[in-house]
């Protein structure tokens, strides 16, 4: 299943905690800062599984993954609860 990444390139601060976790290196930090100053992530989406890996670890919630077979993005909860199953329908 393929996945494209969209990084809010005005809100990433740059830490590379997305790029540190992408088992597929489709995420990298940008040679040209943002309008804050910031070097931010930009995907490169090539090889994306569509984990979520990258939105899960973003500080800043500034990450969405979506899948081929999505319609709307892919939200990684920041809360889980233990032994609970989200249903997908």
């Amino acid at each position: 299943m393929a996945g494209k990444i969209v990084i809010d390139t005005e809100q990433c601060k740059g830490c590379g905690l997305c790029v540190t976790v992408c088992l597929k290196s489709c995420i990298v930090i940008s040679r040209l800062s943002n309008k804050r100053g910031y070097f931010p992530a930009e995907a490169t989406n090539a090889g994306c599984t569509g984990c979520c890996l990258c939105a899960v670890m973003c500080p800043d919630v500034v990450i969405k993954v979506f899948r081929e077979d999505d319609i709307v993005p892919v939200q990684p909860s920041k809360k889980s609860e233990p032994g609970l199953i989200k249903d997908k329908a």
